[in-house]
């Protein structure tokens, strides 16, 4: 740490000092701030020579505010900004469930103490009676697999990995180089270079059921650009050859597909009867399934045939469902 950074450091837990209710004398804080009693003197002085600190002593009291709502302006954080990361805090903490909670509410707590106390009750009313953040079902993201991905990702260090496959009900051992983390809507995600399969694949961190990092290190392949690699997605899957892609939706069904921009390379063909043919180009057939299947009879795909196809399977096999006998 930077002898400006100490100093800010010595500065700030001063003022928590004498925000406490215990008595602190110069000797006191000089002892669990391991620096001499002349420092100490010294940072009171400067807190009153630069700030204006409202700073007294008495041997009863000790040093202490003689204006408790006084705040030392070592951060220029306005209200606006607080409730900013506030509300930010809680978006994370909803989509990533307990990955961040302890180091949010600690973080934001200190900053919340360059505020009056009052400015700060009122801001988190605001934000938790107020904003609402809803993403869904929830998950159970261990926090402790997500901070070890985050370590190896920084260190470029390989993981070791048991991990579930929903869609077998199995589990498998893997070998990973993790490129990044990162999350489609509220599933958390690390894409990296897979040994078993030998690419790039993508994994629910929530279905990784053990991680062990490992001593060896890993280099990202040149070749690997994220933005690209993301932008071939349809909303997450990440599976598949791109392909050209178009969905007819109905007049009633338009104007709520044309006020979003469902994939970055869409165009959007308007008919005379108030129709629309989306398109795109996409990788994830089986994530624009499900997606068309969301409208029911609103939508149709046009393009490509294996997609016609798939969906025309999915509605035989709903009908099937639905036509047995009801016991």
């Amino acid at each position: 740490m930077t002898t400006s950074g100490r100093h800010l450091e010595r500065l700030l837990q001063i003022d928590t000092f004498l925000r406490s209710r215990q008595r602190h004398t110069a000797t006191t804080m000089a002892e669990v701030l391991g620096v001499t009693e002349r420092t100490v003197r010294k940072d009171i002085d400067f807190m009153r020579d630069r700030f204006n600190a409202p700073i007294s002593s008495t041997k009863v009291k000790g040093y202490y505010y003689t204006e408790p709502d006084w705040r030392l302006p070592t951060i220029p954080l306005s209200q606006g900004e607080l409730f900013a990361l506030a509300l930010g805090a809680r978006m994370l903490s909803a989509y990533a469930g307990s990955a961040y909670q302890v180091q949010l509410e600690g973080a934001i707590a200190r900053l919340a103490q360059r505020l009056p106390e009052q400015t700060w009750v009122d801001l988190q009313e605001l934000a938790q009676q107020s904003v609402l953040v809803r993403v869904g079902a929830e998950l159970d993201l261990n926090p402790e697999i997500w901070q070890q991905l985050e370590q190896a990702c920084k260190d470029r260090q390989q993981v070791k990995i048991q991990y579930f496959t929903a869609g077998r009900n199995t589990e498998s051992e893997r070998v990973l180089d993790p490129y990044l983390l990162h999350f489609t809507r509220n599933n958390p995600c690390v894409t990296g270079f897979c040994h078993i399969r030998q690419t790039v694949r993508d994994f629910r961190v929530d279905r990784i059921r053990k991680l062990v990092i490992l001593p060896s290190q890993f280099e990202t392949d040149p070749e690997f650009d994220p933005k690209a690699y993301f932008a071939g997605a349809f909303q997450h899957e990440l599976s598949g050859n791109l392909q050209d892609i178009g969905i007819w939706f109905d007049a009633p069904t338009a104007p709520y597909i044309c006020e979003r921009r469902w994939h970055p390379s869409q165009t959007i063909d308007k008919h005379p009867d108030g129709s629309i043919t989306l398109r795109f180009v996409a990788r994830g057939l089986n994530e624009v399934k499900r997606w068309v299947l969301y409208y029911g009879k609103n939508a149709k795909v046009v393009s490509p045939p294996q997609l016609i196809a798939m969906v025309q399977e999915e509605i035989e096999g709903m009908q099937q469902q639905y036509s047995k006998e009801v016991n």
